[in-house]
């Protein structure tokens, strides 16, 4: 009798529970408005060529997972590699997102399937026995063994509205880890990249710094002789101090960051590795670049964004269920008796069945209160969505603008670099004729240097920010993770 109603009551409220299960979360997702393009105004899709080379950019081509390799430098090749493999951090947020997935298979065990336990208990005890009685104390035996079961069923979908907010969580801590992997890949670029560069600014200013101190010697020899005063002296030393003032910053500079560079691949630092060469570089020419639409779905941060819209969603939906009842069934089967006879014959058989309905009543605001809250927190989660939607936007538009100048700044600065170059070349010429001083050569050579040096950055600063569209786009490095199939 007690197995029919409960039957009957079961086919009465789990429609109702499944209907509401996909009603209680809201459906109100986020619909961005999807730009033509990037920046405030196009780019075009051929950059300016500049010290003799010219990058294009293709709309919609696939994207290239190991972007690194396009610098064809294995030595490069291998730094992320090794960090991608052996970040200490990295290492730590894959760890806690196996803790996070396990918790998942956790929960998901305990609340949507049954709870069946198997108890054995013998039991000997001494009991008073009531007074007047001739014998004052009982003393027996009770065994007792049985099956347990017992299951609370999701009938306004809270259960599984719970478990669908903590899989979403899940899904975007793996997203996260993608977009930390990403980070980690462009941070060792670009780290080696300034690495170098500061290294061949440091090789340049050390020869700068040389012929300061030349012109300085040559000027004090002058000023002996009588050619020149102690004013140009004094001038010519100030400036060699002040050329060999800029090395221990620069020195410093490239210890810093080759010690970052260790503590990426998960080194010491005093493993940093050597500094690359500069020239043994090249840059990428051909950067696919996804369209506006396509970013919603290449960039890692987009897609946790979404996660946790409805990670939050599901919260949300949790929230409300709550406010409906709950049904839990239990049951036992076993047997008892005050000896093993008893335990084993038809009288020690003993069972169990219940029902219970729960209907909060009232909760002193409590259940409403929390329903507000994570609709809140929804409707912050949606926001979040939408921002970091706009800063990927963002960062792509700068990282093209950004590409864009380079070009033309290291245009410059190679003609720049040139025509020092030659003016160096023909004052050297001319001093061998007699037609110029000395002084006139060394600040010849003072002016290619720095020119040298205003190359070095510009070529620089080309080379990191391809990096930082490859980036910007959301290009994975390596095998990645894969979508969250949960």
């Amino acid at each position: 009798m007690m197995t029919s109603v409960m039957r009957r009551l079961l086919l009465l409220l789990l429609p109702a529970g499944l209907s509401a299960c996909g009603s209680l979360a809201p459906t109100d997702r986020p619909d961005m408005k999807i730009p033509a393009h990037y920046a405030a105004s196009p780019v075009s899709r051929d950059l300016p060529v500049a010290d003799g080379v010219g990058q294009h950019l293709s709309d919609g081509a696939a994207s290239v997972p190991a972007w690194w390799r396009a610098y064809r430098n294995e030595a490069l090749n291998a730094l992320v590699t090794e960090g991608l493999a052996h970040n200490p951090s990295l290492e730590a947020t894959r760890h806690s997102l196996l803790a996070a997935h396990d918790e998942l298979r956790a929960q998901l065990g305990d609340t949507e399937l049954p709870a069946v336990n198997v108890a054995f208990s013998p039991l000997r005890q001494r009991t008073l026995s009531m007074p007047g009685l001739p014998q004052e104390t009982l003393q027996d035996t009770i065994y007792t063994a049985d099956v347990s079961a017992s299951y609370s069923f999701n009938l306004a979908g809270a259960t599984s509205l719970v478990n669908q907010g903590l899989a979403a969580k899940i899904a975007a801590q793996k997203w996260q880890l993608e977009a930390s992997q990403r980070a980690l890949a462009a941070n060792i670029v670009v780290t080696a990249i300034n690495i170098a560069s500061l290294q061949a600014q440091l090789d340049e200013t050390a020869q700068l710094a040389d012929l300061g101190a030349q012109q300085a010697r040559l000027a004090a020899l002058r000023y002996r002789l009588g050619s020149a005063s102690q004013s140009d002296m004094l001038t010519a030393r100030q400036q060699a101090a002040e050329l060999a003032a800029a090395l221990p910053p620069l020195r410093a500079n490239v210890l810093a960051l080759r010690h970052a560079e260790a503590v990426l691949l998960g080194r010491n630092p005093e493993d940093a590795p050597p500094p690359l060469a500069l020239d043994s570089l090249s840059l990428p020419t051909d950067l696919p670049t996804a369209l506006p639409s396509e970013l919603l779905h290449r960039r890692p941060d987009i897609l946790a964004a979404e996660a946790a819209v409805n990670a939050a969603a599901a919260q949300a939906g949790a929230a409300r269920a709550a406010l409906f009842p709950t049904l839990s069934l239990t049951a036992s089967y076993g047997r008892g008796g005050f000896d093993w006879s008893t335990l084993t014959s038809p009288a020690g058989l003993i069972w169990s069945a219940g029902a219970s309905l729960t209907m909060p009543l009232f909760q002193g605001g409590a259940l409403l209160a929390r329903k507000d809250e994570y609709r809140a927190l929804y409707d912050a989660a949606v926001q979040q969505y939408r921002q970091t939607v706009l800063d990927a936007f963002r960062s792509v538009a700068d990282s093209l603008a950004d590409l864009e100048e380079d070009a033309n700044r290291l245009e410059q600065a190679t003609l720049a670099g040139e025509a020092a170059g030659q003016r160096r070349q023909n004052m050297m010429a001319r001093y061998q004729l007699g037609a110029v001083v000395f002084d006139d050569t060394l600040q010849a050579a003072q002016n290619d240097r720095n020119a040298r040096i205003r190359y070095l950055q510009a070529r620089t600063a080309r080379l990191a920010d391809t990096a930082a569209l490859f980036d910007a786009m959301g290009e994975l490095p390596g095998e990645t993770l894969g979508k969250p199939d949960f």
